[in-house]
This record gives C-alpha cells, structure tokens and sequence, in this order.
C-alpha cells in the first residue's frame, strides 16, 4: 500500500553548474539551502541583509545592491540599547552606531560586486503580510519594537507581482545574463493564523507563477509543495510543529539538485562531499600513523580535483589536510 504520492518536480531546462555564482536571499529556508551549497563549494553569497520574510522587503533589498546604497545614520534607529536598521535583520544590530553602520555597507558593497557576477538569484518568500510604518514604509524586521508602533496587513497578488517584477528588469539591466529561482518557504507562519498563513501562501504562490510565466529568465522550484504535499506530515517537523525537520529539509535538498543542478556538478558533489566528511571527521589518535596516513590521502584527493577543477574552492581543506 502507498500511504503518500511522491511529487518529482519537472527539471530545469538551464541548470546551475560549479562554475556558477548563486545569490540567494530570503527566509530562513533560503540559508538552509545556501549553507548546503556552499558545503559542496558551490559560489554563494547567503542574505546580505540578513533573513527577511516579504517579497516588499527583499525586492527592496536587491534594488539597494544594485544600487550598491550607502546607509547612513539617518537610515537608524535606537532600541533595546542597539543602533538597528529596519531593513537589516538583527545581525547588523549593535551598541556603536558607526559599527553597525560600517558592518551594513560592508555587505552592501559585497553585495553589489557579487550581484554583478551572479549567474543566478535566488529568491525563498515566507510571507505576504508585511510591517508598516506611520509613513507607510514596510520594515524587514521589527526589531521587537512593540506592535502597537506598526499596521499589519496582507498584500495582494497584484501588489507582490508588481514589485517583484520592477525588481526583476531593473536586474535584469545590471546583470543581463542572471536567472532567478522562486520558491515558497514551507515554514508555517502560524502566528498570523492558520487561515491567515494559508491566505499569505496562496498569494505569494499565485504572483510567483505569474512573474515565472512573465519572464524567461524565471524558474520555479516547488520547495513548498514538497513539505505540504508530498511529505505531508508533521513527522517532517521540528518540534514546534512550524519548521522542517532535518530529514524533510534534506529530502527537498534532494529535489533541488536533481531538479536545478547539472550532471557533472551532481557527481563531482559526491567527491566533494567526502572530503568534506574527511574534513570533520575526529581522529581517535591524532598523532597515530594511521591518522597521518589518511590526511595524506585526502590531501592528495584535493590537489587532483584542484588541478581538474580549478574554480573550486577547496583551500581551506587543502590547509587542513596538510596540517
């Protein structure tokens, strides 16, 4: 008997290879995925601006890096003895003004040079509801300033659309040959409600397909439905019942490569994903022949897939095994 229908998402016509550059920015989804990239040395720039949630706030964010804006201190605010940004996650967050602001335009300017590199852009939206100021301005992060201080509401279809796809030609004008992935977060927002959320969801899901439909260079990778249709159970969460669970984030992880990476990457990710093994294995005995034996070994791993591939960026285990 089958107890749950597998969903095999179509693959992409264009796919991601080593020797691309992948900018990825949203929820907390997208680092999840972003970190696994970078494990199997794939060139990723993870959220400047930190974890944020509304499509308002990270088509704000990427138009800022393609501006390459600099903040200044009118751009914040005090609270909670913390100079913030409202359109910076907490990370950026700090008592000295000027560090704040000099770890903000640090990675604006990172942002700005890797975006005019990037081969693709990839874009996780958690949520339709939005933060509003007195003057109307959507925050990306509400610091824990009270509630009270904002209006909440929901955008429409119409509004995500819009300013993702004035996001997407101004882009697309910095950096012609980018493609960009959408996809949803599975993460439930169940603070705004269970009807809410699903409300919230079905927007996002609706103006995505539409810009996908729009516009050549936009793909579609169905990160949500994975979660809520095919695994469809709370085993596959954690345990406050919001978040994927280890096992259910690796499975779309699965997914994705299958569906968004090419061939040749696919397999030089499994070579790559045993050195890395090598890298974080502990030695029982450090100082053992045998220990030194298989440092030996991997390091000889790493130079030949150094002299075949280049562009990957095994440094760091090469220094390790040499060690």
């Amino acid at each position: 008997m089958d107890f749950r229908l597998e969903f095999t998402p179509k693959p992409f016509d264009i796919k991601i290879n080593h020797q691309h550059n992948l900018l990825l920015v949203g929820s907390c989804f997208t680092e999840q995925i972003g970190t696994k990239l970078a494990n199997h040395k794939f060139g990723v720039l993870d959220n400047p601006n930190g974890i944020l949630f509304n499509p308002s706030s990270i088509a704000k964010s990427i138009s800022s890096y393609i501006d390459n804006k600099q903040y200044t201190e009118t751009d914040l605010f005090y609270q909670n003895e913390c100079w913030n940004s409202w359109e910076h996650h907490s990370r950026f967050s700090h008592p000295d003004k000027k560090i704040c602001l000099e770890g903000i335009n640090l990675s604006q300017n990172k942002a700005h040079a890797f975006l005019k590199k990037a081969n693709w852009l990839l874009i996780t939206l958690g949520s339709a509801f939005v933060y509003e100021l007195e003057n109307k301005d959507v925050v990306a992060n509400c610091h824990k300033v009270p509630t009270d201080k904002f209006a909440k509401r929901l955008l429409s279809a119409v509004e995500v659309f819009a300013g993702l796809q004035s996001m997407i030609e101004k882009a697309v004008a910095f950096n012609p040959g980018m493609k960009i992935i959408f996809t949803i977060s599975p993460v439930r927002h169940l603070r705004d409600g269970f009807v809410e959320n699903n409300r919230s969801k079905a927007t996002l899901i609706q103006a995505v397909h539409q810009l996908a439909d729009k516009n050549n260079n936009c793909f579609y990778f169905p990160a949500y439905e994975l979660i809520i249709d095919d695994l469809r159970d709370y085993r596959f969460f954690a345990e406050d019942m919001v978040h994927p669970n280890y096992a259910a984030t690796n499975y779309v992880w699965e997914k994705f490569i299958a569906t968004c990476i090419d061939e040749p990457s696919q397999e030089l990710m499994k070579e790559i994903a045993v050195i890395v093994a090598a890298k974080n294995h502990k030695p029982f005995n450090p100082t053992s022949e045998q220990h030194k034996k298989f440092l030996q070994t991997n390091l000889v791993k790493v130079k030949k897939l150094q002299q075949q591939f280049p562009y990957l960026m095994l440094k760091e285990e090469e220094v390790f095994f040499k060690s």
